[in-house]
């Protein structure tokens, strides 16, 4: 599963960064997944999701690290260009997001009270 989510990462944007940090985080990224998934599921019962919810996770943990904020602003006189904080997590999120039907259910929960 692991090679899956390499390729993806390198597929989806990420040929630059060195093989092993990669190869790193995508054995970490599994590792996260499968603690979350629900009892008795395979990270293969999820199909194509899995690898590609890995796969996120390992570029929104890249994103994180190289400390660069999103354009949020550019001016063509003077050229000026502003950037602002990226939304941490977001890759991550959606990527749980993504499994929540084989994942275990850690939210939150409503019961009633008699009254």
């Amino acid at each position: 599963m692991e090679q899956q989510v390499l390729e993806l990462v390198y597929s989806l944007g990420k040929p630059d960064q060195e093989q092993e940090v990669l190869k790193l985080l995508c054995r970490c990224a599994c590792d996260r997944l499968d603690g979350l998934l629900a009892d008795g599921v395979a990270p293969g019962d999820c199909g194509e999701r899995y690898p590609l919810a890995a796969a996120w996770m390992v570029l929104d943990w890249l994103e994180q690290t190289q400390g660069e904020g999103d354009i949020v602003a550019l001016a063509a006189g003077d050229l000026s260009v502003r950037r602002g904080q990226r939304e941490e997590g977001r890759l991550s999120h959606r990527a749980l997001e993504l499994l929540s039907p084989y994942l275990r259910d850690e939210g939150f929960v409503f019961r009633g009270v008699r009254g």
